[in-house]
């Protein structure tokens, strides 16, 4: 069995339905979605089910897009009520989520815990020293403002960073308690570190791409390898003996200029310290 993953599908966007559309059967292995599927739940269910009938199994965490509530979404539940609802839309396919039993898979011969995790941002990833709605002003006055601002809603929560931090608690509550015999497989939408989330073009939009509660998690639960996509910049990279993937397909006008969509990346063999 092989373990293959990709993230931000993207499919509200007709190129990109057609990449999901041809991709390949793989009757034997695992596919890992780290989220962004689509911007409304039809979307979403559309690429899972016709993704789930590729592979033997999918593993899905969400990301922002894919819990955003839009005007013309016909199901207009907002925040947990949502997630909890994709939640079941998933078992319901056989996809297995973050509020599911975490697998211990073996994959051309590295067996790892596989843990999907669902955790936000706070708006922890500012310049030091800056606060919060510091950090807010200045990137709206810079013209860089995430849509989560008006589409994403925390409720029950006060806000996005309650969430997150309520989402950051009770993972790590899970994590806590993964198998302790074997290195873990952390996957999350968002970049777990601080470092990891490079926007040269658009440094303010790191604030709606992580927590820094998150920045030593891979020491902490064991992890061998990190996926997560949400930046659109697809490659790997090591922190203290952990490999990082990125494995965003991202918007048509980005995957084109690189000469084509990638393919779902094979996590392992390359490079999974024991």
């Amino acid at each position: 069995m092989r373990l293959f993953a990709i993230s931000d599908l993207h499919v509200s966007h007709a190129l990109n339905r057609q990449v999901v559309e041809a991709m390949r059967p793989h009757p034997d292995d695992w596919l890992i979605i780290a989220g962004d599927v689509g911007d409304t739940s039809d979307q979403v269910e559309w690429a899972l089910r016709l993704l789930r009938d590729r592979f033997r199994r999918l593993v899905w965490v969400p990301g922002n897009h894919d819990l955003w509530t839009l005007p013309h979404d016909p199901l207009q539940l907002r925040g947990e009520a949502r997630y909890r609802h994709l939640v079941e839309r998933c078992r319901s396919l056989g996809v297995l989520t973050p509020e599911d039993p975490y697998p211990v898979v073996e994959t051309c011969g590295v067996t790892l815990v596989l843990a999907p995790l669902f955790l936000l941002y706070d708006y922890t990833f500012r310049p030091d020293g800056q606060g919060k709605q510091e950090a807010l002003d200045r990137a709206a006055r810079l013209g860089v403002l995430c849509s989560d601002e008006y589409f994403l809603h925390p409720d029950p929560y006060p806000g996005r960073d309650d969430w997150c931090r309520e989402r950051v608690r009770v993972t790590a509550e899970r994590l806590d308690g993964a198998p302790p015999e074997h290195r873990l497989l952390l996957v999350s939408h968002f970049p777990l570190r601080r470092d990891l989330a490079r926007l040269p073009l658009f440094p303010e939009f790191a604030l709606w791409c992580g927590t820094a509660r998150t920045d030593a998690w891979h020491r902490r639960y064991r992890a061998a390898l990190v996926v997560s996509g949400h930046l659109h910049t697809p490659g790997s990279t090591w922190r203290d003996g952990t490999r990082f993937e990125e494995v965003s397909l991202g918007y048509p006008h980005e995957w084109s200029r690189w000469g084509g969509p990638p393919e779902p990346r094979q996590l392992v063999p390359g490079g999974v310290p024991d």
